[in-house]
């Protein structure tokens, strides 16, 4: 920057375009390595270029939050295709009438955690519901969960005491498509409480070890949460996932608007943010901006 900004005083005094023109050059390599520590500070967890694991659960509202976590599930998909990421889903239990009651999925690609962090926490809809013949004002909430994917190498000592397995039959289309085995497995962590279904896959084996890498991954999260806890209660910001904890809103009517009430970044482009266009909200986030006001808007 200093080399910038005397280059910038020559060419000016000597009205030298050459001189302008490498004046500019070193400004914008200052501004390159400046974008680079951004980013390196920005991520720079210890899980923060790991593969994250995102789970989709409705919440409020029926049918509408089912609806509307399909919908959460389609935006992150979109987003990780956008950022070049492998997408592995991992288990599906479908709404009663529409939607999804609860999903999840792998995603693999560099920064895959330290990105999707950023949307750990709870959504929130408004919209002319299309389940209701009179047409009204709906409001709908789903969570969204992410845990870093944690490599095999890392050992998670886990007492078979402390686990409780359950097998059952997998939901899914009737007919030919029936489930006959009890294929889809339940892990219970008694200890801690962390339950883990799965039932994407057809084989009870497969199914067994997926969810048991998804409870590594989620027993490795508790207790990194318990360790940051002793060290500093005052920097364990991580808050559990309820339905009063809301990060964003995302409104179809009256007007269209989305909302992030942590950071105050707002777009009319709805569209856009529910096909994926989700970085103008993550990296401010990431980056540290905060809302000094934290008034919920309507």
């Amino acid at each position: 920057m200093d080399d910038a900004r005397v280059l910038h005083e020559l060419g000016e005094e000597a009205k030298d375009d050459a001189t302008r023109a490498e004046a500019a050059q070193h400004a914008g390599a200052a501004a390159q390595l400046v974008e680079k520590l951004e980013f390196e500070r920005m991520l720079s967890g210890p899980h923060d270029r790991a593969g994250a694991i995102v789970e989709v659960k409705s919440g409020a509202g029926g049918v509408e939050a089912m609806d509307w976590a399909a919908m959460l599930y389609r935006m992150y998909t979109r987003y990780c295709e956008r950022k070049g990421w492998e997408v592995e889903p991992a288990d599906l239990v479908a709404g009663e009438e529409a939607g999804i009651s609860s999903a999840s999925f792998f995603v693999r690609g560099e920064f895959a955690y330290g990105f999707l962090k950023a949307e750990k926490g709870v959504h929130r809809l408004v919209r002319m519901s299309p389940f209701d013949a009179a047409a009204r004002r709906q409001t709908s909430f789903a969570a969204v969960d992410v845990t870093p994917e944690i490599e095999d190498d890392i050992v998670i000592d886990i007492k078979e005491s402390d686990v409780r397995i359950d097998t059952y039959r997998s939901s899914g289309a009737g007919g030919q498509k029936v489930n006959k085995t009890d294929s889809a497995v339940r892990i219970t962590h008694l200890a801690t409480g962390i339950v883990v279904a799965m039932q994407n896959e057809r084989s009870q084996q497969k199914n067994r070890s997926m969810a048991w890498k998804i409870l590594r991954a989620r027993l490795y999260e508790y207790e990194e949460k318990k360790r940051q806890a002793v060290l500093d209660a005052a920097e364990a910001q991580k808050k559990d996932i309820n339905f009063g904890s809301q990060i964003r809103s995302y409104v179809l009517a009256p007007y269209r608007l989305v909302k992030d009430l942590r950071t105050g970044v707002e777009t009319g482009k709805v569209d856009e943010v529910l096909d994926g266009d989700l970085d103008q909200f993550v990296e401010p986030y990431l980056l540290g901006v905060r809302r000094t006001d934290r008034a919920v808007d309507d």
